[in-house]
């Protein structure tokens, strides 16, 4: 990263064009849930001290506050404030979850995979079905929680059906994230920041640049939207499967060879719908139209 950020007046008017588009589905969860402008504005501000503090550094120099301060706008005695109170994570985001664990070992580790490489039904427990039961996943993940608690959990979230034979069975189109609020919160910041953070590393000239595709029409009809829609989800659990089949291999790969391994990937999928054209937005009046009408009236 650049000690200093270089940025032309010319390209200022597009990327902040640019950032109010990205924003909008944003701010629209923000304002289902009642977060106003106000509570954002100090995050906001924390995050531009921390960014500038941890990657606008000059070499061989101690970041200061007053630098900090040029960089970011911030008022100098804000950055001071803000890095004294700077948390240091929250540990509940950290790593992945271990329903995101389970699930990968499910669709990914040979002992649980069927001929065909999809997830085999398994017995609820190691004494019916030795290392391909429900209870043998979840001890090879973690040993702190027992597979009667997860199989009630996904029995309710319907991702997982006992089948004739009392098995365990996938619910492949539960893949998606779970309906817990707080389970589909960490997806969002997990998945949106590294799409952001690929995006950003090849506008910046990042090098070598990510993995950054997608296709985008839009004069379709409804059916051809649903058709897509199903042709997306078949082919995006074929590619995701596959990558993480081979990530496991190679996990198991490096810790066996005593390779350095502290490097995280994040592939995934999206598939988007909606109107070819934003809506207009209404026309706002003065609280002092709305009173004239109301007189009128």
């Amino acid at each position: 990263m650049d000690p200093v950020p270089a940025f032309p007046g010319k390209l200022a008017a597009p990327v902040l064009s640019t950032l109010s588009r990205i924003l909008r589905p944003l701010v629209r969860l923000l304002l289902t849930h009642g977060v106003t402008y106000p509570l954002i504005t100090d995050i906001i501000k924390a995050t531009y001290v921390d960014v500038a503090r941890r990657e606008f550094r000059l070499n061989g120099k101690r970041q200061t506050d007053s630098r900090i301060s040029l960089l970011t706008g911030v008022h100098r005695k804000d950055v001071k404030r803000l890095i004294e109170e700077e948390t240091r994570g929250d540990p509940a985001h950290a790593g992945v979850s271990l329903g995101a664990a389970l699930l990968a070992r499910w669709l990914g580790a040979a002992e649980f995979l069927d001929e065909q490489g999809q997830p085999r039904p398994l017995a609820r427990l190691a004494s019916d079905g030795g290392v391909a039961s429900f209870e043998h996943l979840v001890e090879s993940v973690s040993k702190d929680i027992r597979s009667r608690v997860i199989l009630d959990e996904w029995l309710h979230l319907n991702m997982v059906f006992l089948d004739h034979a009392d098995r365990v069975v996938l619910n492949l189109e539960a893949l998606t994230p779970t309906r817990d609020f707080g389970e589909k919160l960490h997806f969002l910041e997990a998945n949106v920041h590294d799409h952001l953070a690929a995006a950003v590393h090849n506008l910046t000239g990042g090098q070598p640049p990510m993995l950054e595709r997608s296709i985008f029409y839009d004069q379709l009809s409804a059916e051809s939207v649903q058709e897509l829609r199903a042709m997306a989800g078949e082919l995006a659990m074929q590619a995701m499967q596959a990558l993480n089949r081979r990530a496991l291999e190679l996990e198991r790969e490096d810790q066996q060879a005593g390779r350095n391994s502290d490097r995280r990937i994040n592939f995934g999928t999206y598939f988007f719908q909606g109107p070819s054209k934003e809506e207009p937005a209404e026309r706002m009046g003065s609280d002092t139209e709305t009173e004239e009408r109301d007189a009128a009236a």
